[in-house]
């Protein structure tokens, strides 16, 4: 095995060899490619040196009793949480997975408690965490070790920075302050447009890409590290509007207005999922450590199926209306929560690797979201459709006022 030192990033798959031998008998899923494939952010690939998979069973025995004693282990945890996005959920879950397993958590938010942000989910929710033992903190990345007032941590997860600048103070803060395992939040958008869906991990990556240089500088510094490549989120406390569009326009007897086909392949995943991976990373160090991990669920959605599952949810009918951003001259990044091409993972690695295993399902998981959706209003609130409007003047789809 080569060390880690001179782990390597490649512009191509790794050795068919290099595949899992349990995965080796799966066949990958081939459909066609999108001509959008621009809004999909690229991916490097690994050498397999850096993505480590089990290659016999021999192996996977000795790992499996190193990890049964590791397991036991109660750590202290320091999570970086981002302020914004849909990424700031991913924190909050698994600081309170982590308490509800025994660990002590210490989640540090960037900006300062008392702005605007704070007042809304999941970050007013933080007394949750409180409330279960953990510590909440705000501040600068940067200055994390100032910010935490000397603490020490057996891990620590950065869920917060997506280049080099804004992650590698929290590296080296933490390679010298002694932290053992050092996790990462990348992203599966990464991952470059291919014509053999779901991506794997292993697949080529932009090499250009911020999150890129941030798992390269880890697998340089630290000795046990895993990275995660999350796609898109649910869960209550999210603040990224995606299934709520679709409610947004259900609710109102509007049209459904979706790029392309509506047969291209996403993948939507409870943030409950992706802490339960996250956690038995923790529990799981020497299993976990040098591998990288689609953090998605197992299962794929077309973007009409999400409009029919949220209709489905909201107890109500769909009318789906399908047009070409180009003919129309709108840009879908803009009109449209997914991106407009196939962007679906696999959480191979994951279940090979940790044994984890996904509970939840993307049916209940709506309609816990359009609970909420109603219990806060916003199915009365007003709202203008102007883009919407733009797209059905041009098809000729009546909308009723």
């Amino acid at each position: 095995m080569a060390t880690l030192a001179s782990s390597s990033f490649l512009l191509s798959s790794p050795p068919s060899k290099f595949s899992p031998p349990s995965l080796s008998s799966i066949p990958r899923l081939s459909l066609p490619s999108f001509s959008h494939s621009t809004a999909l952010s690229s991916s490097f690939s690994i050498s397999p040196s850096f993505l480590t998979y089990p290659t016999s069973s021999k192996r996977f025995a000795l790992s499996a009793l190193s990890v049964k004693a590791s397991a036991a282990e109660k750590k202290k945890v320091l999570i970086v949480n981002t302020n914004s996005g849909g990424h700031a959920v991913i924190g909050f879950y698994f600081a309170k997975e982590l308490l509800g397993s025994g660990h002590e958590v210490t989640i540090l938010t960037v900006g300062e408690e008392g702005s605007d942000k704070m007042k809304k989910p999941p970050f007013n929710r933080f007394s949750e965490i409180v409330s279960a033992g953990g510590r909440t903190v705000w501040g600068n990345p940067a200055d994390v070790g100032k910010v935490v007032g000397g603490a020490t941590f057996d891990v620590v997860l950065d869920n917060n920075g997506k280049d080099l600048d804004a992650v590698r103070p929290v590296i080296d803060w933490a390679k010298s302050s002694g932290v053992k395992q050092f996790l990462f939040i990348s992203s599966a958008g990464i991952y470059k447009a291919t014509d053999e869906p779901p991506h794997v991990e292993g697949d080529v990556v932009k090499a250009d890409a911020g999150h890129v240089g941030v798992e390269k500088y880890i697998a340089e510094v630290f000795g046990v590290w895993a990275i995660f490549r999350p796609q898109y989120m649910i869960g209550s406390g999210n603040n990224k509007d995606c299934e709520e569009w679709f409610f947004d326009r259900i609710v109102r007897d509007r049209p459904v207005p979706i790029p392309g086909s509506g047969m291209q392949l996403t993948n939507i995943s409870h943030v409950k999922d992706l802490s339960s991976m996250l956690t038995l990373a923790v529990e799981k160090p020497e299993a976990a450590s040098r591998n990288i991990f689609n953090c998605v669920s197992d299962r794929a959605v077309t973007l009409d199926g999400i409009a029919k599952l949220c209709a489905q949810a909201a107890g109500r009918p769909v009318n789906i209306v399908h047009y070409d951003p180009k003919a129309v001259g709108i840009d879908a990044k803009k009109a449209f929560p997914f991106r407009n091409m196939h962007f679906y993972a696999e959480p191979r690695a994951a279940k090979d690797i940790l044994g984890w295993r996904g509970k939840t399902n993307l049916p209940e998981d709506l309609k816990e979201r359009f609970d909420e959706y109603v219990r806060i209003g916003r199915d009365k609130k007003p709202m203008q459709f102007e883009m919407d409007d733009k797209i059905l003047e041009s098809l000729k789809v009546p909308v009723a006022v």
